[in-house]
């Protein structure tokens, strides 16, 4: 197989088999032997006779070789116990308490399952209204999802994916306001990518500066009246600040739904490319276009005969893993095999624009995207007629669009665009149909060296120029980019462009041509430049209204809190990104310790008894961390040896974000030991975990203070301990009681931030909604 070393590392962290000791016994082969045989295994149903092995290889050397990859949960997934192979849900939230919460528990299910859940909040009653069965006042939607978002964090996917979550609240719901607002805080509702469900009569409002109407959700009356300018300048000034909420067209959603006779169309999954009616689910995959090009140097092309014959091996493959899902719910089970949708896409479609010499901001390209996916979708629907005429139509036929268009499909849809993620990873690709994030770039390494990581395909031309050196390579490193260095010749820069080289107007182009040949939806992230304006968001999303789009999400570069800059200028601020990037001085020396401070002191309960945890802090931010281990015995000369690097650390000037980032998820065998025989009070996984918690809290209480004085935050931090707590005592900050309520209140959301990767510390790129690591495969949505 032609794989990267760095694919491998993906794969043999995130999708081979493991042992109980966490060691991998299975090979990449095997997997993918693995993953062809289970789903070659379907064909049983409909032909008894069926030549199986012959159908395994096929998928097997497809796969191997690279030309399609299917989500992650079904390479994980297929042919092992847990067997759910599906990425995307959407589950209804009903209007009732016991509603609320059976979406509460089936998510979990799902997140379990390795797949993400998507969930339109509409349904709800606003805050404030009446619930006549108790008399009492209803919450809202958006108190609700607060409770979604912990369920998902205390769930990993399959021990393998974190939970990811969708949330739509139309936009004539009487929480709109707030609901804009949900996401202001980056430590708030975290699991969670947000869209506000438009409607074609606001954006008619929009557009004629008009009012709209607000609708109960639960009477169906009008119950106000909103100015549709401001409530749309809202939604761009919130997605300017920190990329959320996006917007999804519902009605367009709706006027493409394949089964209208079925249900409505309320959500979509967790990063918008595909639009369920309530219990479906939907398994995605993705052709590798550069696998697809044949011919040399100026005479490379596009096979369509190999891409043809791939997309019919892809759509069996894919209607296969309807059949051998183990499905996490039964409704979901019928509801799936009902519409028998699926969602083939692509990736790699950047690499081949560089193939073909043609820009990724040009009529040129945006026509290529066109040929290819207008090609895709019709010879997919050409295979799931062939497939209906030897199995059947989808059971929710009767009264679809097609039987209208005399079109006798075996799926209800054939067509997405996904974020391939780490898909693209394992292919050696670039991500779905976003240009390349960045031409080259250092990889985080342990030592003082940097590691430069340039896309094969410009290495190759750049040598083949006879202009490479290992100066130029780093100079593009530290730019991301080509746009600006006078070495590299104007026809390059013309073919290789990345991300923010791409103004947003050809971002949405490009989107709007994929979306003219896909059934579902598109999964694309506008990118702007720090610099951007709100009128350049808004502009971009009006364009994608205008040309059809079914929904946007973007991302302003650095928008979010304590963002690294992943091109361009490092802020100077960011010392992370500096010791990622450039070799920093060794010379730093750390502030002294102040004669005066302030803290708090905690009582944790670890494995070898009672830590107790004093963070002090002065008017300069937190300075030091003192531990102190109790009678119980212990290693308090390593929790001693934590808090004092700790301590010099942030006196160096290294934030605390950084080193609560570190910290955090560090486990000890002996507090999981102990934790893991009942132990309820220990609720940390070891002295750094419990450490960075602390240090957490105290930044919390910090952030709160609107004049950092130390006197006064003394005084707030005691206040703010002692409300809620049980037993009201003035030793507040020892009481453990207290001490156990406190923490359950903390959001926890520290990888929220974009500090980079919080797994290896490489940078990050955004791609619908979530972000993704392609130096180690993390990913992580909401």
């Amino acid at each position: 197989m032609q794989i990267s070393e760095n694919a491998l590392k993906v794969l043999e962290r995130r999708y081979l088999a493991k042992n109980e000791k966490g060691e991998v016994i299975e090979t990449v082969e095997e997997m993918f032997r693995r993953v062809a045989k289970h789903i070659a295994k379907a064909d049983e149903h409909y032909d008894a006779n069926a030549d199986l092995q012959t159908l395994e290889d096929k998928f097997y050397h497809m796969m191997t070789n690279l030309e399609f990859l299917p989500n992650s949960p079904t390479l994980m997934n297929a042919g092992r116990e847990l067997g759910q192979l599906s990425a995307c849900f959407v589950l209804p939230v009903e209007d009732t308490m016991e509603g609320i919460f059976d979406a509460i528990k089936n998510a979990a299910i799902i997140h379990k399952s390795g797949g993400g859940t998507g969930f339109s909040f509409s349904r709800l009653r606003a805050k404030g209204s009446t619930v006549a069965s108790t008399g009492g006042v209803a919450s809202g939607p958006i108190s609700f999802m607060k409770v979604f978002n912990s369920a998902t964090e205390a769930v990993k996917q399959g021990g393998t994916r974190r939970g990811a979550n969708m949330g739509i609240l139309r936009v004539d719901h009487p929480d709109i306001l707030e609901f804009i607002q949900c996401k202001k805080e980056n430590t708030e509702i975290t699991n969670f990518n947000i869209s506000v469900g438009i409607t074609e009569a606001f954006m008619e409002a929009v557009h004629d500066g008009t009012k709209y109407d607000l609708v109960d959700p639960n009477t169906k009356a009008v119950v106000g009246q909103l100015n549709a300018k401001e409530i749309f300048d809202k939604i761009v000034d919130m997605a300017w600040t920190n990329g959320e909420p996006g917007i999804v067209f519902l009605d367009r959603l709706n006027k493409d739904n394949p089964t209208p006779k079925v249900g409505e169309i309320e959500s979509t999954n967790p990063c918008g490319e595909q639009p369920l009616l309530p219990y479906e689910s939907c398994n995605l995959g993705s052709i590798n276009l550069m696998r697809m090009i044949k011919g040399e140097g100026t005479e490379k092309y596009i096979d369509y005969d190999k891409l043809g014959e791939v997309v019919d091996l892809a759509v069996h493959f894919l209607d296969n893993v309807i059949d051998v899902n183990n499905y996490p719910l039964q409704a979901i089970d019928e509801m799936t095999k009902g519409t028998r949708k699926i969602g083939l896409g692509v990736m790699g479609f950047a690499d081949i624009l560089i193939e073909l010499g043609v820009s990724y901001n040009s009529e040129e390209g945006v026509q290529l995207a066109e040929e290819i996916m207008g090609f895709i979708d019709q010879r997919s629907k050409a295979m799931s007629m062939k497939l209906a005429g030897e199995r059947g139509v989808f059971p929710y036929y009767e009264g679809s669009i097609y039987e209208k268009k005399g079109m006798r499909l075996r799926n209800a849809t054939t067509t997405t665009i996904a974020p391939t993620g780490t898909i693209s990873i394992i292919a050696g690709a670039s991500s779905g149909i976003e240009p390349l994030f960045a031409i080259s770039y250092f990889r985080n390494v342990m030592d003082n060296d940097k590691l430069v990581e340039t896309h094969p395909l410009f290495e190759a031309m750049i040598k083949e120029e006879g202009l490479y050196s290992k100066a130029l390579m780093e100079k593009v490193a530290e730019q991301g980019s080509v746009a600006h260095i006078a070495e590299i010749p104007e026809r390059i820069k013309k073919i290789f462009v990345t991300a923010h080289d791409v103004s947003p107007v050809w971002h949405i182009k490009m989107q709007a041509a994929f979306q003219n040949h896909v059934d579902n939806a598109v999964s694309k992230t506008v990118n702007f430049c720090h610099d951007a304006t709100r009128e350049d968001v808004r502009e971009a999303y009006t364009l994608a209204y205008q040309l059809g789009c079914k929904g946007v999400t973007i991302y302003r570069d650095g928008s979010r809190e304590g963002q690294v800059l992943n091109i361009g200028t490092v802020k100077e601020e960011t010392i992370r990104e500096e010791a990622a990037t450039t070799k920093v001085s060794a010379s730093i020396t750390p502030r002294p310790r102040p004669d005066i401070t302030a803290g708090l002191t905690e009582k944790v309960r670890i494995g070898c008894g009672n830590l107790y945890i004093t963070a002090n802090y002065d008017n300069d931010g937190i300075c030091e961390v003192i531990t102190n281990l109790g009678r119980a015995g212990g290693c308090p000369s390593q929790s001693e040896a934590t808090s004092r690097i700790v301590s010099i650390a942030l006196r160096a000037g290294v934030s605390v974000e950084a080193i609560i980032e570190q910290l955090r998820g560090i486990r000890c065998h002996s507090t999981l030991t102990q934790r893991g025989k009942g132990n309820k009070e220990i609720k940390v996984l070891s002295c750094p975990d419990a450490i960075g918690r602390t240090l957490e809290k105290v930044l919390n209480m910090h952030v709160k203070s609107a004049e950092p004085n130390v006197q006064d935050m003394a005084l707030e931090i005691e206040e703010e301990v002692v409300e809620g707590c049980a037993s009201n005592c003035s030793l507040c900050a020892m009481s453990e009681m207290c001490h156990n309520e406190y923490r359950d209140e903390v959001s926890i959301g520290i990888d929220k931030g974009d500090n980079g990767c919080p797994e290896c510390g490489s940078k990050v790129e955004h791609e619908g909604g979530c972000m993704i690591c392609r130096s180690c495969g993390f990913s992580k949505c909401g």
